[in-house]
């Protein structure tokens, strides 16, 4: 049986790609990629605010901004704003990272969304603690999807 290089070509294409091809994260598994971040530490609730809009029409700009209350001093400062989410393929969307002289720990992007889902972002403090904050958010139209074609 002789195989064509383009089929060759095409069954190793979708055979790399399957791997990655994952519909969402579970609950189950962002606790494990904030578990991963704070190692044996227990975050505490508070201090960090997490805007979002609890309706988006379309899931891929999403506006959104953390920010935490510090006083971005050279002994208590934000080290760290980690943003995960349960919906998405990936459950880590993104982390920023700061130091003592960053001035303010707040920040502001756009993300995609996969579907309806639970935000978290978690803050890591220069003094080792963690502080959490969560938003849910309903979304009409997903992102983060693979549109097959027929």
């Amino acid at each position: 049986m002789s195989t064509s290089r383009r089929a060759f070509i095409a069954v190793m294409g979708a055979t790399s790609i399957v791997p990655w091809l994952k519909a969402q994260a579970t609950p189950a598994e962002a606790t494990q990629a904030i578990k991963k971040i704070l190692g044996n530490a227990q975050p505490r609730m508070g201090r960090v605010n997490l805007e979002i809009s609890p309706l988006v029409e379309n899931g891929n700009l999403v506006p959104m901004s953390v920010s935490v209350d510090s006083p971005m001093t050279a002994t208590d400062f934000v080290k760290a704003i980690h943003v995960i989410a349960e919906g998405n393929p990936l459950p880590n969307i993104v982390s920023f990272y700061f130091g003592a002289r960053a001035g303010r720990a707040q920040v502001a992007t756009r993300i995609r969304l996969q579907t309806s889902q639970r935000l978290w972002a978690v803050a890591e403090m220069s003094d080792g603690s963690f502080w959490q904050g969560s938003a849910e958010v309903l979304v009409t139209l997903a992102a983060c999807t693979e549109e097959v074609l027929v």
